[in-house]
């Protein structure tokens, strides 16, 4: 009977996941064309389909890092109203850029 120590698989799972990075990164496809015409369309996107409350919230938390909170604040608004307005405003760009890829 072997011992765990001498089982070819016994390394952490750790190295194993760091090898695994490493060849996926010597052997992974390069997607930078992809990713670079979703950004694109992203953008239209963003002035195409949103209202213009929604491209302001979206702008202030995902661009400016702003929390909720403070973009309530901003606009005098409750915080719940921002969070379903970036709910929505993420749906709408989610229905519009699902064919995308």
């Amino acid at each position: 009977m072997k011992s765990i120590a001498s089982n070819a698989y016994s390394t952490r799972s750790s190295e194993w996941i760091g090898d695994m990075t490493v060849w996926l990164r010597e052997n992974g496809e390069d997607n930078h064309d992809q990713m670079l015409r979703l950004r694109r369309q992203l953008r239209a996107a963003r002035e195409r389909e949103l209202t213009p409350r929604q491209r302001q919230f979206l702008t202030r938390y995902f661009d400016d890092g702003l929390s909720m909170r403070e973009i309530a604040e901003e606009a005098g608004v409750d915080p719940s109203t921002v969070s379903r307005t970036l709910s929505r405003a993420k749906a709408r760009l989610h229905r519009a850029l699902q064919y995308a890829l």
